[in-house]
């Protein structure tokens, strides 16, 4: 089979092999292609006609030749022509049928065309579409992340939304309109961080006391531990809390305060970790450091109570203000240490020094009301477990020490007004008698808390036995040693000034001596019981010795290093000015005994009979001296008990001698002399009965002086070799007027033996009651 016409091929050539074609059907199939080219109809029609002519000059050139071929070829020829007019309509048919087809290819090719161009626009808009609807959903994605409060990523989708996406649709309006909502959307995922970052601030606001309280819990923990490890090695008694090497060995035992399961704490920074973050994306640190300061500043006004009472034995409400402050600070530290430039240590000063000022200023505030000493010592171990607690976390507590100085001058003065009311009661309520004890148990007790060194051993001693002072002695110094323990307390937990401590208890304690027990005792000197006035002055002999003891014992107690030299308190020499108070006053007593059994002396001057025995006041002083003696006197030293036997015959003494010389005795006869001496011998001998030589000498003035006025020959007393030897002790005056009135008496009393004038006896009388 012929190859296929080529439109683009000689037409001629195209007609030459159409008419060689062996079939009808060959023949179509090679001019179908030619005909369907209209630009070929009219050339493809001349070549029909010339290839006709051809035809027709060949078949007449080969007639010419043959006749009958001609004819033949002729008819052939007709033949051909009829069939190529046939052809020809056919073709011209075909022709319109092929130009139909061909403006219905055309129409349809334009309505392709059309169609294609539709369908690129729709596609284009679905395109279009698609990517808006994922800049929309992006878009959405970012709200959903935002509800589902995962910030950073729904940021970083918005980033992404504007940096690369609205970049595919920036040709369309949603893109300028998404692109104006940015900005809106940052500000509401930095707005809902900032609400759970407020939220998160007040849940560690509302959680500040008990991170306190835990922080508190486990100070008290490392406290016992530390004392427990200064009881089980000396080495350590010297360093205390937060000490470099109670810190080393405290490691091991390492508390995590923020984060610990067993107290049921747990601290978690993420919210502020992921604000930091959200704002360090948007650009905005600085603003975020501005409002969290902020916010912690009203935080810490929240958190501080307007007033606080201290009058709760639980000291609830000062617990709850330390703890509060405690936890607040605790949680700026570990901000601090877990974030990089967000809280400079000057922001933390400030904060820390503000909520100890307030804390101080109602602390300071409310303290008057509190008066009693044991519930002071407990909010001074309150706030001293804060500062132990803050110095461990780093900060300055020293502006709470002048807290603890107000604390310590309120708690010396009440400790000393209740010891003040208590010594004023012992004092007042003494029996002021010898303290007698029953059992060996009674004796180690009070020989425990006095000072007091017993003249016998322990093992000599037999019950009941008695002590020289009174109860009220070892009673006080129970309550000296009460007071000065409970002045130590203060200092026990953390006090920086101990030398404060050693000057207040030095100060309290004398001035506790002086004023309530020395002065009080000096008061009561005034009794006219010269056993009450013994019993002080043995009373206030121990108080002296007690109180060396007492400056001896603060001098090893002192707690303050720096301190040096010796500690001297007044009221030992208080003591001691009082002992010669109590020493002058029981002369003074027995003193005034003497001068009122003197004044009951019965002497008639002008007697005329001689007396046979001593007076009667002579006896009674001489019994009286003998029962003070063996009584009141008997708790006094030996040395004291002279003195008072010494000072109180030489006022006797003085007495007795005052009689005669009495202004009113004119006369005085030899029966009056005689009494006057056997009161004299009878009175010498009861002092020489009592084994003091120094005494007899005492009364050497009245026997020397009765002598002179008994005497046969006064003229030896003007003799001066004779007075000195028998009259040294009789003052001059004093003899040449008793001579005087001893003649005159003796005269009168041989011109009238029998009875005295009534004025002599009357003026006797006189002597005694101190008339003219």
């Amino acid at each position: 089979m012929p190859s296929a016409v080529d439109p683009r091929d000689d037409l001629w050539l195209a007609i030459k092999q159409i008419s060689q074609s062996s079939s009808d059907s060959d023949y179509i199939e090679q001019l179908v292609p030619v005909m369907k080219d209209a630009r070929h109809t009219n050339q493809l029609l001349q070549a029909f006609d010339q290839y006709s002519n051809d035809r027709e000059s060949e078949i007449e050139r080969i007639c010419s030749a043959n006749h009958q071929e001609f004819i033949g070829s002729v008819d052939s020829l007709l033949k051909v022509r009829s069939g190529t007019v046939d052809i020809t309509d056919e073709i011209l048919l075909l022709q319109a049928s092929i130009q139909e087809s061909a403006d219905k290819l055309h129409a349809q090719k334009q309505s392709l065309k059309e169609s294609r161009n539709v369908r690129q626009n729709i596609n284009e808009a679905n395109a279009a579409l698609n990517d808006c609807l994922d800049v929309l959903r992006l878009a959405n994605q970012v709200y959903e992340l935002l509800k589902e409060k995962n910030y950073y990523a729904a940021l970083r989708a918005l980033d992404e939304l504007q940096t690369i996406h609205l970049k595919g649709i920036s040709r369309y309006n949603l893109a300028g309109l998404i692109d104006k909502s940015v900005p809106v959307a940052r500000e509401q995922i930095r707005e809902a961080v900032k609400a759970d970052l407020s939220t998160w601030l007040y849940r560690i606001r509302e959680s500040s006391q008990f991170l306190g309280e835990v922080s508190f819990y486990y100070t008290d923990v490392r406290r016992t531990r530390n004392q427990e490890r200064a009881e089980a090695d000396t080495r350590f008694a010297k360093f205390k809390l937060n000490s470099a090497i109670e810190l080393v060995a405290d490691e091991t035992d390492e508390f995590d305060v923020l984060n610990n399961e067993e107290a049921g704490n747990e601290t978690d920074f993420t919210p502020l970790f992921e604000a930091m973050h959200i704002y360090d994306t948007l650009g905005k640190r600085e603003q975020f450091k501005t409002e969290y300061a902020e916010d912690r500043k009203l935080q810490k006004d929240l958190i501080l109570p307007q007033t606080l009472g201290l009058l709760d034995d639980e000291c609830g409400q000062l617990s709850s203000l330390l703890e509060s402050i405690a936890g607040f600070a605790i949680i700026e530290k570990a901000t601090a240490a877990k974030t990089i430039n967000l809280r400079s240590q000057a922001d933390i000063d400030e904060l820390w020094d503000a909520m100890c000022a307030r804390a101080i200023e109602l602390i300071t505030k409310a303290l008057p009301q509190v008066s009693n000493d044991e519930l002071l010592l407990r909010i001074k171990g309150r706030v001293a477990l804060f500062m132990l607690t803050m110095e461990k976390w780093g900060y300055s507590v020293s502006t709470m020490n002048d807290l603890l100085l107000t604390l310590f001058s309120k708690y010396s003065e009440l400790l000393k007004s209740r010891f003040s009311e208590d010594f004023t009661e012992i004092v007042t309520t003494d029996d002021y008698m010898p303290m007698t004890l029953n059992s060996i148990e009674e004796y180690d007790k009070v020989v425990t808390v006095s000072w007091y060194t017993p003249e016998k051993e322990r093992d000599e001693l037999t019950f009941p036995c008695v002590l020289p002072f009174s109860q009220m002695y070892p009673l006080c110094c129970i309550d000296v040693r009460n007071f000065l323990n409970q002045i130590y307390l203060f200092s026990d937990d953390y006090f920086q000034k101990s030398s404060i401590i050693d000057e207040t208890l030095r100060a309290s304690l004398d001035d506790l001596l002086c004023n309530e027990v020395c002065q009080s005792l000096v008061d009561r000197l005034a009794s006219q019981y010269p056993g009450q006035i013994v019993q002080i002055l043995t009373n206030v002999e121990h108080f002296e010795t007690a109180c060396h003891e007492l400056e001896a014992l603060l001098f090893e107690a002192r707690s303050s290093p720096a301190a040096t030299g010796p500690i001297t308190l007044q009221a030992t020499e208080k003591f001691k000015a009082a002992k010669k108070q109590a020493s002058d006053r029981i002369f003074e007593v027995v003193n005034s005994k003497i001068d009122q059994l003197v004044e009951t002396a019965e002497y008639e001057w002008m007697a005329t009979k001689q007396a046979s025995e001593p007076s009667d006041y002579m006896k009674e002083m001489t019994r009286w001296l003998s029962d003070i003696s063996n009584s009141v006197l008997l708790a006094l030293p030996e040395e004291v008990k002279g003195f008072v036997y010494f000072d109180a015959l030489s006022h006797a003494k003085d007495a007795i001698l005052a009689l005669p010389l009495d202004d009113s005795v004119k006369r005085i006869t030899p029966a009056a002399v005689s009494a006057l001496a056997i009161d004299t011998r009878y009175l010498a001998n009861f002092v020489e009965g009592l084994g003091d030589p120094l005494l007899l000498d005492n009364l050497d003035e009245l026997t020397q002086t009765v002598q002179l006025m008994g005497a046969d020959d006064h003229m030896e007393y003007f003799d001066v070799a004779q007075r000195n030897k028998k009259y040294g002790k009789v003052d001059p005056m004093r003899g040449q007027t008793l001579i005087a009135k001893v003649q005159e008496g003796a005269t009168i009393a041989s011109q009238s033996p029998t009875k005295p004038p009534e004025r002599e006896r009357f003026g006797t009388l006189g002597s005694r009651f101190r008339f003219g």
